[in-house]
């Protein structure tokens, strides 16, 4: 186990030189990579922001259940002891036809019209608001509460909630193809650095495996070059990220206070930010790995 260890400490040491080694070729190397993923972490980061912005300013999603003219004070309470109940719905409130009708009546224009009616035109109704806000869900609820005894009418304003929900499908979805497109682009590049320390290291890898080295003692090193470049270049994308953040927060906040809002361009999240390193550290073991298994079968 010592000697297992010993032998990853100085492969990982080497691959440390390496790096160091060529500080302008590495830099340069890192500085690519890292430009790289920005692009597609910074849409990750931009697409959180706008989710949680639209989280905080859209209305709660609501269902308006309006009972039957015929409805009664018992019926009511049924309906109000089953949304009480269900697993489905978070809260629910119910408003009676006498505070519609003083609402409408409090309003200036309507409440001459209103007046002159000769008995109250407004149902008895309650709103539920699900605990699912999924567009989905929450018209498998409507469609349930619909066939509800004494209840006459669902009505469910959904159409903001789809849009937001395909916009987010959207962004999603570019955010994913552009992190492929660009983590293509970051192990050919790891591929074309190993290319070039295997063969200026060409004859003391010929030299090793006439002493009997294996493949895996041979590329042990070159794997920890490639996921340590790909590691710290993910640094990078981050730190440039996080740069992107700082100097966009100032401009948004003043722009979300014209329009009477409260915004805050927040950086990544840890979770977001430890995906980011793992994922350009796997990338760079991928360029190592194909590189190396390139030259290991032509060498």
């Amino acid at each position: 186990m010592n000697a297992w260890l010993a032998q990853h400490a100085k492969a990982l040491g080497w691959a440390l030189r390496r790096l160091v080694a060529a500080p302008m070729n590495t830099l340069l190397s890192l500085l690519a990579i890292g430009v790289a993923l920005a692009l597609p972490t910074g849409g990750q980061m931009l697409l959180g922001n706008v989710q949680q912005l639209a989280k905080n300013a859209a209305a709660t999603p609501q269902l308006s259940l309006f009972l039957a003219a015929d409805a009664e004070r018992k019926d009511a309470d049924a309906i109000a002891a089953r949304l009480k109940n269900h697993p489905k719905v978070r809260e629910a409130r119910y408003v009676s036809r006498e505070e519609t009708l003083k609402r409408f009546k409090d309003n200036e224009g309507l409440a001459e019209a209103i007046t002159v009616l000769p008995k109250n035109p407004f149902p008895d109704a309650f709103v539920a608001i699900p605990r699912d806000e999924t567009p989905l869900a929450m018209e498998q609820l409507r469609d349930e509460f619909r066939r509800w005894p004494k209840v006459e009418h669902v009505q469910l304003d959904s159409a903001w909630v789809r849009r937001l929900d395909a916009l987010l499908r959207l962004g999603r979805t570019g955010v994913a193809l552009l992190a492929v497109l660009l983590g293509l682009g970051l192990v050919a590049t790891t591929f074309t650095t190993i290319r070039l320390q295997v063969l200026t290291q060409r004859t003391e890898i010929e030299v090793s495996r006439l002493l009997g080295a294996t493949d895996a003692f041979i590329c042990r090193p070159f794997y920890y070059f490639g996921a340590l470049q790909g590691l710290l270049g993910g640094a990078v994308a981050w730190l440039i990220v996080l740069a992107a953040t700082l100097a966009l927060r100032g401009p948004v906040t003043e722009l979300a206070a014209l329009y009477n809002a409260a915004a805050s361009l927040q950086a990544l999240d840890p979770d977001d930010s430890l995906l980011l390193l793992a994922f350009a550290s796997a990338l760079g073991w991928l360029g190592a790995a194909l590189s190396l298994g390139r030259h290991l079968r032509n060498p």
